[in-house]
């Protein structure tokens, strides 16, 4: 006797493959949506840090230039302290925590609107 069971074939599956795939699935396959939804989301977080980066620039980056086309303001005395000391050393530092503090809120906003995204795509 043949050990091997009957299988009887009617026909083909009825059960269609899903044409919709989720976003997070075109994401994690490398699709064209799926890298479009990467670049929106490199696209925010890069120009984020720009933004971060000129700021800082702006504000940090002109000190140096000031002390050095004003002479005069490195030669002020605020109490006993330079003005010198007392913006690099008293102000960046507080100022650095604070576009920190902003970078990391606005890239997790991203990141949140970005999950969001992808979700609605999945929804719909």
């Amino acid at each position: 006797m043949n050990d091997n069971p009957r299988v009887r074939v009617t026909g083909p599956s009825r059960r269609r493959a899903s044409t919709h795939r989720s976003g997070r699935v075109e994401i994690d396959a490398g699709t064209e949506l799926g890298r479009v939804f990467m670049r929106s989301l490199l696209r925010e977080q890069l120009g984020l840090a720009l933004g971060i980066l000129f700021l800082l620039g702006v504000t940090v980056g002109v000190l140096p230039l000031a002390f050095y086309l004003v002479p005069e303001l490195a030669e002020m005395l605020v109490g006993p302290v330079p003005l010198a000391w007392l913006l690099l050393g008293g102000l960046v530092y507080p100022w650095l925590l604070l576009l920190g503090w902003l970078y990391v809120r606005r890239s997790e906003a991203n990141e949140r609107d970005f999950a969001a995204l992808v979700e609605e795509v999945d929804r719909s």
